[in-house]
Parts: C-alpha cells; sequence; structure tokens
C-alpha cells in the first residue's frame, strides 16, 4: 500500500511523541518511529533508511564533532579549567557579584575553546558552585547561574552546534563561528548584568582587585590555553584550515598543552578521556544517523512543502516568520536535545526562512541560540541538571533563579530577530564570499 501524507506524518510524529514518552531515548526513538511507515508503504525498504543513515555518517564536516569533544575533555581532565577560571577571576572578580562574574566571564573563556556548553558546565560547576556557596552565594544561585552562562558553549565559536549544522544544510561552518561571536558576547554582557544586579540585592561579596602580579600570573598560566580559539577561527577565516581540521588542531593542542607544557594527564587519564569522547561522540553521531532517517521520511512525503505553503498562506513577513521559527527551536529545545532538532526541524524550516527572505546565516543563529537555552529548560535541560547534580539541588529549586536569568538571555535573541546584521557584519566583513 501507498501511504497518505497526512496518515504518514501522523505515525511518524505521533510514534516519536509516544516514544519520548515512554522514556526511550531521543536517538532510538527516532529511528524505531520510521519502522511502520517502511514497514506499510511499497515505496520504501529498510534498505533505502540505512542507506540515509550511512550518508549521513559519510560526511567529513563532521569529523569535527568528536575532535571538539576531545578537545573539552582534554581542557577539564588538564585542570586547564582551573587556569582559566584563575584568568577570569582577576578579570572580573573585582566586579560586584565577585564569582558570579566569574562563573560568566569563565564560561565565555572555555567556549571558545571547547564548543561544547555539557562540558563547561561540568567542567566549571564542581570548582565554582561549591566555591560560591562557601563564600556565602545562595546555592539556588550558583548553580542557575552555571548553567546558564554554559549555553555560551554552543553559541560563541567555535560550536559543535554550528558544525553539525553547516554540515548538514551546507553553509559555510567559517561564516556561522564568526556570526555566533557578537550574539556570544552580548549573552555573556546581559548574564553579567544580571549578576550585578543579584549583587546588588542580595549583598554578595567581590573576590578582592588583583595586583598586577596576580594578573601577570594568571596571564601567563592561561595564555597558552587562550590560544586555542586563535587557532581554531584564525585557522578558518584565513582560509589555512577547514573546521574539521581546526578541531584537530584544537584536540592536538589541548593534548600537547596537558600531557608536555602543564604536565596534568597522565597516560591513565589520557585512555579515560578518549573514553567519556568515544562514548559521548557515538551517542551524538547515532542521533544524528536516526534523524537524517526520520528528516528524509517527512521530506519523502513533501512535509517542507506543505509547510512553506501554510506560512506563505499565514503572511506573517520575515520579522513573524522569524519569531515563529524561533518559538518552535525553543519548543523544541524542551523535549529533544540539540543536535536531532537540528537535522529535523532546521531542515524542515529552512525552506520557509528562504521563503520569508531570512538569511540562512542569520536563520542558523537564530535556530542555535533557541536551542541552546533549551540545555538549561526542563524537561531536557541537560545543562541544569548537571549543574543541579553539582549544588546538589532538585531542578524545580533552581527554576526561579534561572527564569530570572534567562530573561535577559531571551531579550538578545529578540534583538537578533530584529536586527540580523548583528549576526551577518562580522562574517560580510571577514568572508564575504562565505555568505552572499
Amino acid at each position: 500500500m501507498i501511504i497518505p501524507t497526512g496518515v504518514a506524518c501522523l505515525i511518524l510524529v505521533g510514534g516519536f511523541v509516544l516514544l519520548v514518552a515512554a522514556r526511550v531515548p531521543v536517538a532510538f526513538a527516532l529511528g524505531i518511529a520510521t519502522i511502520p511507515v517502511v514497514a506499510f508503504d511499497l515505496r520504501l525498504t529498510p534498505f533505502l533508511i540505512m542507506d540515509r543513515m550511512f550518508q549521513s555518517y559519510n560526511s567529513f564536516i563532521l569529523l569535527a564533532v568528536p575532535f571538539f569533544l576531545l578537545a573539552a575533555n582534554l581542557m577539564n581532565s588538564g585542570k586547564i579549567t582551573d587556569r582559566l577560571i584563575e584568568l577570569a577571576r582577576v578579570l572580573t572578580g573585582w566586579l560586584p557579584g565577585g564569582l558570579g562574574q566569574v562563573n560568566v566571564a569563565v564560561s565565555m573563556l572555555f567556549a571558545g575553546i571547547s564548543g561544547s556548553s555539557t562540558a563547561d558546565a561540568a567542567g566549571c560547576g564542581k570548582i565554582l558552585i561549591p566555591a560560591m556557596t562557601k563564600q556565602g552565594y545562595d546555592p539556588r544561585f550558583a548553580v542557575a547561574i552555571t548553567a546558564c552562562s554554559s549555553v555560551m558553549g554552543v553559541i560563541i565559536p567555535p560550536s559543535i552546534l554550528m558544525v553539525v549544522w553547516g554540515g548538514v544544510m551546507s553553509i559555510s561552518v567559517g561564516a556561522l563561528f564568526l556570526a555566533g561571536a557578537i550574539p556570544g558576547l552580548m549573552i555573556a554582557a546581559a548574564l553579567m548584568a544580571t549578576v550585578y544586579g543579584y549583587a546588588k540585592v542580595y549583598d554578595y561579596p567581590t573576590a578582592g582587585r588583583p595586583t598586577f602580579g596576580e594578573f601577570w600570573l594568571a596571564l601567563k598560566g592561561a595564555g597558552l590555553a587562550m590560544l586555542t580559539p586563535v587557532f581554531v577561527i584564525g585557522g578558518i577565516v584565513g582560509g589555512i584550515v577547514t573546521p574539521t581540521e581546526s578541531a584537530i588542531v584544537a584536540a592536538f593542542y589541548s593534548f600537547v598543552l596537558g600531557f608536555f607544557v602543564y604536565r596534568s594527564i597522565s597516560a591513565r587519564d589520557l585512555v579515560d578521556v578518549l573514553y567519556d569522547t568515544g562514548r559521548f561522540a557515538a551517542i551524538s553521531l547515532f542521533a544524528i544517523g536516526t534523524a537524517s532517517a526520520f528528516g528524509w521520511m517527512l521530506a519523502f512525503y513533501n512535509v517542507p512543502r506543505l509547510i512553506v505553503g501554510l506560512m506563505t498562506s499565514l503572511e506573517f513577513g520575515q520579522f513573524g516568520t522569524a519569531l515563529v521559527i524561533a518559538a518552535l527551536f525553543l519548543l523544541f529545545g524542551l523535549f529533544i536535545d540539540a543536535i536531532p532538532t537540528i537535522i529535523i526541524l532546521g531542515t524542515v524550516l529552512f525552506p520557509v526562512a528562504t521563503a520569508a527572505d531570512i538569511h540562512p546565516v542569520a536563520f542558523a543563529i537564530i535556530g542555535i541560540v533557541s536551542l541552546a537555552f533549551g540545555l538549561v529548560t526542563p524537561p531536557y535541560g541537560l545543562c541544569l541538571l548537571i549543574s543541579a547534580s553539582i549544588g546538589g539541588l532538585n531542578v524545580v529549586q533552581v527554576l526561579r533563579d534561572v527564569v530570572i536569568i534567562l530573561l535577559p538571555m531571551l531579550l538578545i535573541l529578540l534583538i537578533i530577530i530584529l536586527l540580523p546584521e548583528v549576526v551577518l557584519w562580522l562574517p560580510k566583513l571577514l568572508l564575504p564570499n562565505s555568505i552572499r
């Protein structure tokens, strides 16, 4: 039999929702949801689905994902995070909110090295949450600011989500890296302003004004680590390396720093780092495969074309369409990991954005920033779960503070939607040929 489009969508989406509600992991739920449609539609075969999964893995650019994860794990294992925290302390610890400001600053620095929000939440959280609690900060605030600041890991370049987005939708990863820089810094500024407000209301202490000697020692200790984004972004912008090669450079450089320069990684630590990297990379890449098969089936039944027709008929205009796109990404981010969401929802909405004359790079940043917020919003909220676990709190206990901290960040998202040139200015300046 030939399954009609409406029935196929009902089976695919309904089956996926039911499986997720039954606590089946998202990556498996995406694959299992396709089985009934493949079984009953004469035009489809299991080999066709397996081929789509293989084609999604057969991408040179996606090799960047495990290497950026490896770089982040090496940074954490090699105590390089400690050096970044010390640098952040001398740069921002003297401001009202002391360690809260340090928390934001170190997340910004770590984001420029790792490309992973979860590595940020775990690496920085296990040091800063206990330290903030010890200095009299409310544990709920300590957990909330750690989780919310960690989302910069996938917004400030390099970013694993940008690598996946560029690979799936054939957009310049270098342009995406540059496009995420200014929104990332704006989010950092909004977070620091929020910490300042908390400090004034609750009279939180500062970390003290550093001496020049302390500043120099901190800069010298973290200076080599801070060269990582220079190699990664500079190499891509300069046309010296591809995004995948830049990830390999980042991982190799992190290894050299930890193993030979700082000598803080032993051979046994290296085995653990490689195991953790392989495990997390396998989870991410398996999700890419099943999500690609699921997304291809939606395209096979012309779902993107139907959505484009619907959105065009509603005449939302560029701004209204961008708002709807952001809202959908925010909604999906509540329940599903960012990578499968990019592959499923991103590919479906890409023609919608094109029809509304939204630039592909601006569309990507709107989607990535929206999905980043999903990392701190239950029920998924992976960064929030990690931070709350470190702080020994229940997620519900910190929700109030998370909402307060998220509000200014949502304002930054609205600014990006209203003024897409904020996103496009840097790529147009440094990589004009990549975003025409």
